[in-house]
C-alpha cells in the first residue's frame, strides 16, 4: 500500500508541475499556477502523514517505510532544481524565455558542479536519516523497525559511491574539453 502511495507521489509531483507550468505559460494564470506549484512540497506531507499514521498503527516498518524517507530526503534536496529545470525549459519552449542553463560539460567548472549535485544529495541523507531516526524512536519497538535501521547505511553507502565516481574522481581527473571544440564553437 505504502509502496503505491510513492509512485502516486512521484506521479503526483510531476502532473502538479507540468499543471502549474501550463496555466503559467500557456494560459497565463499566474495565480492559479502559483497555487498548484504551492502543491508540490504538500505531496511530500501526504507521503510523511501516511508513513507515520502506518507506523503509529502499529505497522511493522518495511522497505517501503524507508524508501519513504529516501524519497521525501531526496525531493527536499533535489525538488527545488528540478522545478527550477523544467520551469527554464516550459518557459524557452512556450513563453520565449532565455535558453535554459546548461550545466559545464568539462574542466573545474564541471568539477564544482559535481560537488554541489553531491553536497545537495548530502543534505538529501540528512534529512532522510533524520526521517529514519524519527521513525525508530516514534515506534520504540526494535523488532518492528529492523528494515529502517537498514536504510541509513544503504544510503551512505551509495553517497560514498557517488563521492567517490563523481566529485572525488572528477577532482583528480578533471574532465577535458572534447577534441575539436575550438574558440568558434563555443561563441
Amino acid at each position: 500500500m505504502l509502496l503505491a502511495l510513492i509512485v502516486a507521489c512521484e506521479i503526483g509531483f510531476w502532473i502538479m508541475l507540468l499543471l502549474g507550468l501550463t496555466t503559467r505559460y500557456l494560459l497565463r494564470w499566474q495565480r492559479t499556477s502559483a497555487a498548484l506549484l504551492l502543491c508540490v512540497p504538500l505531496i511530500d506531507l501526504v507521503l510523511l502523514a501516511a508513513t507515520i499514521i502506518d507506523l503509529r498503527n502499529g505497522a511493522v516498518a518495511t522497505f517501503a517505510h524507508g524508501l519513504a524517507a529516501a524519497y521525501i530526503g531526496f525531493t527536499v534536496a533535489f525538488g527545488h532544481s528540478t522545478i527550477r529545470w523544467a520551469d527554464q525549459r516550459f518557459a524557452h519552449r512556450f513563453a520565449d524565455g532565455p535558453a535554459p542553463w546548461r550545466p559545464p560539460t568539462h574542466g573545474w567548472d564541471y568539477t564544482l558542479y559535481e560537488w554541489r549535485l553531491w553536497l545537495r544529495a548530502l543534505a538529501g541523507f540528512a534529512v532522510a536519516s533524520v526521517l529514519l531516526l524519527a521513525a525508530i524512536l516514534l515506534v520504540e519497538q526494535p523488532e518492528r523497525t529492523e528494515a529502517l535501521h537498514n536504510w541509513i547505511p544503504m544510503l551512505g553507502f551509495s553517497l560514498c559511491l557517488w563521492l567517490l565516481f563523481g566529485p572525488l574522481w572528477y577532482t583528480v581527473f578533471p574532465k577535458k574539453k572534447p577534441q575539436g571544440q575550438g574558440a568558434a564553437q563555443n561563441s
